[in-house]
């Protein structure tokens, strides 16, 4: 072997040997790239973040003040057209919202037979009686709305005249429920003077006329 061999045999060995970590960087760089850098992939958090509404975008709105109770002032109370069945004859009271807002009523009315328009009037015979024909429940009314509880009244002639002891009656007075002002309304029937005797019930307040 010559001198010249050698020299080239030892520049040839060392260009092998540089070339080496370069190679093995480039094998590196092909592989697959780290997740955390891959297109298109998103962590499980960042998908919540993106799909959870931000604060800004919740909204409500404040909840609607309850309308106040229907007050005596506030409503007219008038009677409907007769319907007779068996010996009792049954009316609509009706209650008016006049007072210009929405109001609530709810339950029973009290309602008696009495002599004069007004709180001069005195009470003839017993007070209507409570029914259940009709559930009790909140009714809110707006201005010009109507609610009705529904009276009915035996005709005297069903009782024996000793125990009844008939009278003839002009007014109604009604309280509208949990109400201590009473509104009169015009009223004419024969009813008994004895409160051993009732005439009349009331159904609870109902929607409508």
């Amino acid at each position: 072997m010559t001198s010249s061999d050698s020299l080239a045999r030892r520049v040839l060995s060392g260009l092998l040997l540089s070339a080496t970590p370069v190679l093995a960087a480039a094998c590196a760089s092909s592989g697959t790239s780290s997740p955390s850098t891959a297109t298109g992939a998103s962590t499980p958090s960042s998908s919540a973040a993106s799909l959870a509404p931000s604060p800004s975008a919740a909204s409500s709105s404040p909840a609607q003040a309850a309308a106040p109770p229907c007050t005596t002032a506030g409503l007219r109370v008038s009677k409907g057209a007769p319907n007779g069945a068996a010996g009792t004859i049954f009316y609509n009271i009706d209650f008016t919202n006049t007072s210009g807002s929405p109001c609530v009523i709810e339950g029973y009315p009290g309602v008696s037979l009495v002599t004069a328009g007004s709180d001069a009037g005195r009470q003839v015979g017993d007070d209507a009686k409570r029914t259940t024909t009709a559930p009790v429940h909140a009714i809110t009314l707006a201005a010009g709305q109507t609610a009705h509880a529904v009276l009915g009244v035996a005709e005297a002639t069903n009782f024996p005249t000793a125990k009844c002891k008939p009278v003839t009656a002009h007014w109604l007075k009604v309280f509208p429920p949990n109400q201590r002002a009473a509104a009169y309304v015009s009223f004419t029937t024969q009813t008994c003077a004895s409160t051993t005797q009732p005439t009349m019930t009331i159904a609870a307040i109902t929607s409508g006329h």
